[in-house]
């Protein structure tokens, strides 16, 4: 398991555990490995870029789960994850496991570029693997709402997803680790796409009205107009912002979406409101 102390791999990791299964947490830092250990997790210390450490990471292991470090702010030409696929790639030819589960995202098939054109080569690198593969697609994180909460708080509920009635696929990562858990104790050939959303689509005012009973006041939507994005973006230190903004072009102009359809597509579990509950009681 990689990724193991973020919210998915995390999630994933409780799950098998809990179906009885022996998890090797793969981690570059020992001190948040730490609680693992005591969990029952084998821990393999391995940076992402490193090839050999991996290989041995995920020597003799029946799954791996693959999750790609997030980059927000990438140099142009993505070296920054490039460099963690391409180790990735090489271990998995090294190591040979039973089959690898690697976290993609909605709209990974998506020709423009964007922030998530990452994940795209992401599984154009690892798609020709000799190894049964699944790449999970999930919908945009519920969670990423907690950057709202302070705003929330005040009353509104500004948004680059627009326009503001407008549903997108989201999901939670308390699903998408479970549905990861099950995907590395399922049976495959060859190599397949899952994609997965939560409930129901979720529209910027959907989120405000869900902060509204979540605190017991009102809030509302407010769209943060897209000639402002480039200046708030490197306000806020980003140095590249044009791969995000092309992103959140994406999801509103609706080439950033789910290659399936209908059945095809996996539903969680989670609602946006239990998220939000977490959310605001762990922010205090």
């Amino acid at each position: 398991m990689t990724g193991i102390t973020g919210k998915v791999g995390g999630a994933a990791a409780r799950a098998l555990l809990a179906a009885g299964r022996a998890v090797r947490a793969v981690s570059r830092d020992p001190a948040r490995a730490s609680a693992w250990r005591e969990r029952g997790c084998d821990i393999a210390l391995a940076d992402m870029s490193d090839a050999d450490a991996l290989a041995r990471a995920f020597a003799g292991a029946e799954g791996v789960f693959l999750l790609l470090p997030p980059v927000f702010d990438p140099s142009p030409g993505f070296p920054e994850s490039g460099a963690v696929v391409a180790a990735a790639r090489e271990a998995l030819l090294a190591a040979r496991p039973g089959k690898v589960v690697c976290l993609s995202t909605i709209g990974a098939q998506a020709t423009q570029e964007n922030l998530l054109t990452q994940l795209t080569r992401w599984e154009q690198a690892l798609g020709d693997l000799p190894v049964p593969v699944t790449f999970l697609r999930p919908g945009w994180f519920m969670e990423n709402a907690e950057w709202d909460i302070p705003s929330a708080r005040e009353g509104t509920l500004p948004s680059f997803l627009q326009p503001l009635d407008r549903g997108i696929p989201m999901v939670a990562t308390a699903d998408v680790g479970r549905v990861a858990a099950e995907l590395l104790q399922d049976t495959w050939s060859g190599t397949r796409v899952v994609e997965l959303e939560g409930p129901s689509r979720i529209a910027p005012n959907d989120i405000a009205a869900a902060f509204a009973k979540v605190l017991g006041r009102p809030v509302r939507a407010e769209a943060i107009p897209r000639n402002t994005w480039e200046t708030l973006f490197r306000s806020q230190g980003m140095r590249h912002p044009e791969p995000r903004m092309r992103m959140i072009d994406g999801f509103n102009e609706g080439w950033i979406d789910f290659e399936g359809r209908g059945d095809s597509v996996r539903k969680g579990e989670v609602t946006l409101e239990t998220v939000l509950k977490e959310l605001v009681a762990t922010a205090g």
